[in-house]
């Protein structure tokens, strides 16, 4: 599915009587959910980054 096909079917049935209407609460939206946003935790849990099977060298 392309990106443009995907927001057409998102959109597709909304109530806004203008795309102006329609910008503004997408932003809306945007905006929201990136004050809601938090930093991922717990990644890559099994890495071996995290739990390396070799020994640290330190300085």
């Amino acid at each position: 599915m392309t990106s443009s096909v995907g927001v057409a079917v998102v959109l597709d049935g909304t109530d806004h009587r203008s795309h102006t209407e329609q910008d503004t609460a997408i932003g809306d939206y945007i905006r929201w959910r990136n004050r809601r946003a938090q930093p991922k935790s717990g990644f890559a849990i099994n890495s071996k980054i995290r739990h390396p099977d070799y020994p640290l060298r330190t300085a």
